[in-house]
């Protein structure tokens, strides 16, 4: 099975979780454009659901596909949030990013009751950080952040290339809120939270890519099958 056909059959079995009535976070990325695609199928076969798009990107397929969207301010609190990353750890930690929608990502998770992380099996590894960290961070001042993520990482023995995220021509690429991102290749990180705490301590910082204690379940798709990896909620 391709990795492709792995992220269609993780997408297909997420489609369980979803109830006809329910207010749904719609994530961003490969899988969950996937996912997108299987739900606005059942949609045209009568599901009633209405989403909140993670993204600008996310919002104009669920909208180019007859999704019904709205938003935070007019439905603040959701039932489920279905969406993908790029590292998943078995206690459910993930990296999230790759696709540049971290913070809304996060926001919309945790306004949900549920999180449900769909994977292909190349995702899960035994320790975060093989892929870089994102990190969201303000325009304002972002050498001096950069320099302040340095000394956060030093001091718990963390070290790596900090580099600006480019688009394909080579300008900066900015989120939909209008931010950096700065990707982190710090290598395996031994203590999430820690990190966690300390990239949030620095203000020019938005947000970062560790999703820690937001997911419950996993729909990860490997060669042999489906495997459904949960905590307990």
């Amino acid at each position: 099975m391709s990795q492709q056909a792995m992220k269609i059959e993780a997408a297909r079995a997420a489609l369980e979780y979803v109830d006809n009535g329910m207010r749904l976070g719609i994530g961003t990325g490969s899988t969950a454009e996937e996912f997108v695609k299987l739900l606005a199928e059942r949609v045209s076969e009568g599901l009633e659901i209405i989403g909140v798009p993670t993204s600008e990107r996310t919002a104009k397929l669920c909208t180019e596909l007859g999704v019904p969207l709205t938003s935070l301010e007019e439905t603040p609190e959701l039932d489920l949030t279905i969406d993908g990353a790029d590292e998943l750890d078995a206690n459910l930690s993930l990296i999230k990013g790759g696709g540049g929608a971290l913070l809304r990502e996060k926001i919309v998770a945790f306004a949900s009751k549920r999180m449900v992380v769909i994977a292909d099996g190349s995702k899960v590894v035994d320790k975060l950080g093989a892929f870089p960290l994102p990190i969201e961070i303000n325009v304002f001042g972002s050498g001096a952040t950069i320099k302040a993520i340095e000394a956060a990482a030093k001091r718990l023995e963390l070290a790596g290339p900090l580099k600006i995220r480019e688009n394909r021509d080579g300008d900066e690429f900015k989120t939909d809120g209008g931010h950096l991102i700065v990707d982190a290749s710090f290598g395996h990180i031994c203590d999430p939270e820690a990190l966690s705490n300390a990239l949030h301590a620095i203000p020019g910082v938005v947000e970062h890519g560790l999703f820690i204690g937001l997911a419950d379940t996993a729909v990860v798709a490997q060669e042999s099958g489906v495997e459904i990896k949960t905590t307990a909620l």
